[in-house]
């Protein structure tokens, strides 16, 4: 018996190190590379940890709550509205920003300049010297947009007299807010701050926002699941491609605002603002998976993921079991396409709130649905496949309302599961833009980066040690 195996063959199956697989392909044999780690990465404590977590009767309860929860969300976008108006105890001197907690002598370049930026618009501060002496000096108040109920692209900043987007969850009534997308070229979420971004500012103060608002009301309200499953089947992700739902949403809002008494010039400078901006869709989808995604936060003992979120200098989860705690490392790079004239050097590190998107099963997640998204970002269509594919590892099921037609209209990965990112070192998938690293150059390319392991060890860890 032992001879005829020697006489066969050779076939094997290799896991763990790839170079071993190498050698024995290079000796002309079959080998089949397992893409297998330890849990927890090998790490003693939290592996132990992790195994008190699974199959534990009182985390698996509270999973399916959370769970259900974020599926049976039903966001509506109810209007639009200044930020002290309509994000309750917004602060009159408060300033929001994106990603987990952060002091103003910390956040990076282009946050910083959005912090000026706000300012000046506030009309807080005279010129940029004042502006920038007022939160140093302790004069301004800042927290996260999460805190809040909000989230912001980029930068991230919303203050008080700033439009927001309201989305209510007609399930269960929460509420999520986002500001109104500027567009492109030099923008507040960049870090720039000169007065023609203060006079875009202002103009969507006085005008873009009410005409948004007016809009809404005339039809009603918007459901918004129905949008972004609908640009899923024309190519969008809805965080970096969002050129289907911004149509889909164009069409929605221009009858209606004709139907206001809002006079023909700002109506034809809004919309005209509106169809120049494929991204005025981001902010609404952000809100929208904010609003989902609240819906299944503060179920204790539930391992799952309902923020993942950047500010430039460091890159922080929330977790339902985990209350108001944040969990925190240090933001990667991003690995990614550079615009001409910039490289990594010019970079700064992962920057912005819009990976609620990846935590709601879309952006990221869901790059199956948007073969473009590759041109952008870097890679193949068939790239794009495998992040979706890859994705299911570490989710609690798939969304039911997000299908994708290249995988045979399957729902896209949703609910992300602390304990099998853990247990299977799979870290979820962010496509995103790059910002320069200074305040007010802008965007200077895209890519892809992961969500660092770290996170989701020390939220496994917490709830083990609380549970």
């Amino acid at each position: 018996m032992v001879n005829k195996l020697f006489e066969q063959d050779l076939q094997v199956i290799n896991v763990g190190l790839s170079s071993f697989a190498d050698s024995i392909q290079q000796a002309g044999a079959k080998s089949l590379q397992l893409d297998w780690r330890p849990p927890a990465l090998g790490d003693k404590a939290t592996g132990e940890h992790l195994a008190a977590l699974v199959n534990q009767p009182d985390v698996e309860a509270a999973n399916r709550i959370a769970f259900d929860r974020f599926m049976l969300a039903q966001p509506v976008l109810i209007g639009v509205a200044s930020a002290r108006d309509g994000v309750p105890d917004f602060g009159e001197r408060t300033l929001l920003h994106a990603g987990p907690p952060i002091e103003w002598k910390r956040m990076c370049g282009p946050m910083q300049g959005a912090v000026i930026g706000a300012i000046l618009f506030e009309g807080w501060a005279e010129n940029q010297i004042t502006a920038r002496g007022l939160p140093a000096s302790g004069g301004i108040n800042f927290a996260p947009c999460h805190h809040f109920g909000a989230v912001g692209p980029m930068s991230g900043v919303i203050s008080p007299s700033m439009p927001v987007w309201i989305v209510k969850n007609e399930d269960r009534g929460n509420l999520s807010f986002s500001n109104l997308n500027e567009g492109l070229g030099k923008v507040l979420r960049f870090g720039a701050n000169d007065p023609s971004v203060l006079e875009r500012l202002k103009w969507m103060a006085a005008t873009l926002g009410p005409a948004m608002d007016a809009a809404v009301k005339v039809l009603g309200g918007i459901e918004l699941r129905p949008i972004i499953a609908q640009a899923l089947h024309m190519g969008d992700e809805c965080h970096n491609r969002n050129a289907a739902a911004s149509s889909l949403l164009f069409k929605k809002l221009t009858p209606a605002l004709l139907k206001t008494d809002f006079p023909q010039g700002d109506i034809a400078k809004v919309l005209e603002f509106i169809a120049g901006n494929d991204h005025f869709f981001l902010n609404i989808s952000m809100a929208c998976c904010k609003s989902m995604l609240d819906a299944g936060h503060g179920v204790p003992h539930s391992t799952l993921v309902t923020a993942m979120a950047r500010n430039g200098v460091d890159f922080g989860i929330r977790m339902s079991g985990a209350g108001d705690a944040w969990f925190t490392v240090p933001a990667p790079m991003v690995d990614g396409l550079f615009f001409p004239g910039y490289s990594q050097a010019d970079a700064a590190p992962d920057l912005g709130d819009s990976a609620i998107t990846e935590t709601a099963g879309i952006g990221g997640f869901a790059m199956g649905a948007a073969p473009a998204i590759v041109q952008f970002v870097g890679g193949t269509p068939q790239d794009a496949i495998a992040y979706t594919r890859e994705m299911l590892h570490i989710t609690m099921g798939v969304h039911s309302g997000f299908t994708l037609p290249p995988l045979n209209f399957n729902g896209s990965p949703a609910g992300i599961d602390a304990r099998k990112v853990v247990d299977t070192g799979i870290q979820p998938v962010i496509n995103t833009g790059i910002a320069h690293k200074d305040a007010g150059v802008g965007q200077v390319g895209a890519g892809i980066t992961r969500a660092p392991l770290e996170c989701f060890t020390q939220a496994v860890n917490a709830l083990a040690v609380s549970s």
